[in-house]
């Protein structure tokens, strides 16, 4: 089949090669995303402080949760695209990229008004240290500014994927990285004419560099006319027909509340962490820091392996579905393993950077990381086996192991032996529950009915009519 530069059918071809060849750039993404937040988080900590570092701690973990209100609906969408495309249905993949526009981009205008308001009351919520409280509220407010465009970045990015592109987010993604990171010492010390805005002019760097990728990575979609651009009758599909909403809302719900199970325990254990001190929590904001370059492989690997099922499930080519799931496991293993390797061995010079050579918070810092981060091995090949089932639109049962895994397992541990573990009962509860959420995604991977669920977008109704009677071809090949 004939495909747009940069655009592959995932549904043929060698799968180790082809699952490396998509996840590389969607490496290259988290590399930079990732790094761009190592470096806005080095600005910070130079210009302003530990407890800057502490606020920003904070306010990115209050972000993800608000994230993960509305992300739910476009991880639906993206499976929705890349089921249609490998059935070369690309007026459905438009379909459900129109829905997931409306539905993500109204859903973050409302979390980011209500974000602003009520700012103060989450961050007490948080038990946010008081050093650290003013900061972070000037910090969290301008970035919930920027939430809808962050939404909208994201979404065009997961949606090229979904259609098989996933060199065109990387370079958008650059562009971002680029921006924030040079634009973060101009906000906060105000050089170059600019007002000195101090920790909010790292949230004003973010939500400025956000609109200039989100807006020109919009205009590349029509510039090279690609399958899930909208024109004429069919802009209509950003508001989606009632049996679409209940599709995308259906499956979207407990995939957002995966995020959000993540968050809520991620905040719990920010709260835990926090009553130990501004110098543990700057040392665990510090690790979580190292912690997402060392997930950044699997979340690139799992994210190919959910578009290369999704397509294949689309075309109903099951053998490959369980090669790529193979692949991705043997893959998310070595890579990961090699990455904890790395950062265990390099940690005290790299967090150097962020908290100086001789700050209190260092060794709790390389301590954190010799207990927990192996854990992140055993996540990995977890990640590659829910991407699969959910490429299917099996989401409830990934929700629940994800419930056990992070209350009644990991904080239930954390609680438990914080009398007599003190902190490290907090680093330990991580490998913990992984453990349990490993051992539960393999038992439903094996045996579980993930392969007779299904996930299509419902037919279109009415409005259809009106856009095949625009343009005649119902069932477009891939190549527009």
């Amino acid at each position: 089949m004939a495909s747009r530069p940069h655009q592959k059918d995932l549904t043929t071809g060698p799968i180790g090669p082809t699952l490396l060849a998509f996840a590389l750039p969607t490496l290259g993404a988290n590399i930079l995303q990732t790094l761009n937040g190592s470096i806005n988080t080095i600005w910070v900590g130079r210009f302003l402080g530990e407890s800057a570092v502490s606020a920003t701690a904070n306010a990115n973990t209050i972000m993800f949760l608000m994230f993960a209100a509305v992300f739910g609906f476009g991880m639906a969408a993206t499976i929705l695209i890349g089921q249609s495309m490998g059935r070369r249905d690309v007026e459905a993949a438009r379909r459900a990229f129109g829905a997931a526009i409306g539905l993500v981009l109204a859903g973050s205008v409302v979390i980011a008004t209500l974000g602003w308001v009520f700012t103060p009351d989450i961050l007490h919520a948080l038990a946010t240290p008081p050093a650290a409280m003013p900061l972070a509220l000037a910090y969290l407010r301008v970035i919930f500014l920027g939430l809808p465009a962050s939404m909208l970045l994201v979404l065009l990015g997961m949606a090229l994927r979904g259609v098989g592109d996933s060199v065109t987010p990387l370079w958008f993604t650059g562009l971002s990285v680029l921006l924030d990171s040079g634009l973060n010492p101009v906000f906060i010390k105000g050089l170059f004419g600019m007002p000195a805005l101090g920790i909010a002019g790292s949230a004003t760097a973010t939500l400025i560099a956000n609109h200039v990728a989100a807006l020109g990575l919009l205009a590349v979609v029509y510039r090279r006319d690609l399958p899930i651009r909208l024109r004429g009758p069919e802009l209509r599909y950003l508001l989606p027909s009632a049996d679409l909403v209940r599709t995308i809302v259906t499956k979207g719900l407990p995939m957002g509340a995966q995020m959000l199970v993540v968050s809520v325990a991620g905040l719990t254990m920010t709260g835990l962490v926090n009553s130990y001190g501004v110098d543990t929590s700057a040392a665990y904001g510090v690790s979580m820091q190292l912690w997402a370059y060392i997930q950044m492989p699997a979340l690139a690997l799992g994210a190919a392996v959910s578009s290369m099922a999704a397509q294949n499930i689309g075309a109903a080519k099951w053998d490959r579905v369980e090669a790529i799931t193979r692949s991705g496991l043997l893959f998310s293993a070595i890579i990961t393993t090699t990455m904890v390797g790395v950062i265990i061995l390099f940690d005290r010079p790299v967090m150097a950077l962020f908290l100086g050579g001789g700050s209190h918070a260092l060794p709790i810092a390389r301590h954190i990381q010799v207990l927990a981060s192996w854990n992140f091995i055993i996540f990995g090949m977890t990640m590659v086996l829910f991407s699969t089932v959910r490429a299917n639109g099996a989401v409830w049962a990934p929700l629940v192991m994800l419930l056990i895994a992070m209350f009644p397992v990991r904080l239930g541990f954390a609680f438990g032996l914080m009398p007599s573990l003190h902190a490290d009962a907090l680093w330990w509860s991580f490998p913990l529950g992984s453990i349990a959420n490993f051992v539960m995604a393999l038992g439903y991977y094996r045996y579980g009915n993930w392969r007779s669920q299904r996930l299509a977008v419902p037919p279109a109704q009415a409005h259809q009519q009106a856009q095949t009677d625009a343009e005649p071809a119902g069932r477009l090949h891939p190549t527009g």
